[in-house]
């Protein structure tokens, strides 16, 4: 399964994360003291928003996938399509660690 990824900068977490669970209908699946996940069905994304005194707006985009298969399939397509990838094993991104291209 493919999710969209979104994560977003906020000036003020609290305030982002009422806005964002009454929008979505949902609580966050995850929140510590910067940062807030919610993981939706409907539409398929893994949003994310973060206070960490960055600039507010959009941090970084990509596609979730729940396999490495399914992530070498999705790094396959990126180079046939002339994208330049680099491969992260284990990396630390949004309290997760995972693999990325």
């Amino acid at each position: 399964m493919n999710r969209l990824h979104l994560h977003v900068n906020v000036p003020d977490l609290s305030q982002s994360i009422a806005f964002y669970e009454t929008l979505f209908g949902a609580p966050a699946t995850v929140v510590k003291d910067d940062y807030a996940k919610w993981m939706l069905d409907d539409p398929k994304v893994n949003f994310a928003i973060s206070e960490r005194g960055r600039a507010a707006g959009l941090d970084h985009v990509g596609v979730q996938v729940d396999s490495r298969p399914e992530l070498d399939a999705l790094s396959a397509r990126l180079k046939a399509a002339g994208a330049q990838t680099f491969d992260q094993e284990a990396t630390a991104c949004c309290y997760a660690r995972s693999d990325k291209t």
